[in-house]
């Protein structure tokens, strides 16, 4: 586990260092399009791959637990425009009714 908070922290340091340097190499010339989108995209990215991670890994292998029933309750509630906080409640009481079954 420890390898993953290493990297995750170095790939989080290069994306703030990516969006710092944008304004600071390129002064007030504007980033082009799919750069601009590109660096968008770093933090959801690393955001999600942290998710998955932590919900359907254990080491090195796959594990389908009470976790990855919560994160597809989630997905589900999403899907449904469901607030953030019911989302949330909907993953707990999710996860939590699998691990007493």
């Amino acid at each position: 586990m420890s390898e993953a908070w290493l990297l995750v922290t170095i790939v989080g340091a290069g994306t703030i260092l990516a969006k710092g340097a944008g304004p600071v190499l390129l002064g007030r010339r504007p980033l082009g399009p799919r750069l601009s989108a590109m660096i968008a995209l770093l933090a959801p990215t690393l955001l999600a791959a942290l998710l998955v991670t932590q919900t359907l890994a254990t080491e090195r292998r796959l594990v389908l637990d009470a976790r990855a029933a919560g994160l597809a309750a989630a997905a589900i509630a999403l899907a449904a425009r469901a607030p953030t906080l019911v989302v949330i409640a909907v993953a707990a009481a999710t996860a939590a009714i699998v691990r007493l079954a």
